[in-house]
């Protein structure tokens, strides 16, 4: 059986690909404020999505905290990796 989930994906990718290049020189318009509206709308979608979900609300202190090392390991190293060039090159 085919799986048809990615091509839920795809095909409009495709589509919008396509119609881009066909109307490129004749339809001048911005899409920045649909594309700014609409990801407002999926950010209060999953804002809903886990405000409606309660096991996931119970288990949000691990995954904080979990989260919270997770990114002072990443800034800390980030950091600590850009001193080191910098040091190296002479920056």
């Amino acid at each position: 059986m085919i799986d048809l989930s990615m091509l839920v994906l795809v095909v409009p990718l495709l589509a919008g690909i396509v119609l881009g290049l066909v109307l490129r020189g004749r339809i001048r318009f911005s899409l920045s404020r649909l594309s700014f509206a609409v990801i407002l709308v999926l950010i209060f979608c999953l804002g809903f999505g886990i405000g409606s979900n309660n096991a996931l609300l119970s288990s949000f202190p691990s995954v904080g905290a979990d989260a919270v090392v997770l990114v002072l390991l990443c800034v800390g190293f980030s950091v600590l990796f850009v001193a080191l060039v910098r040091r190296r090159l002479r920056l």
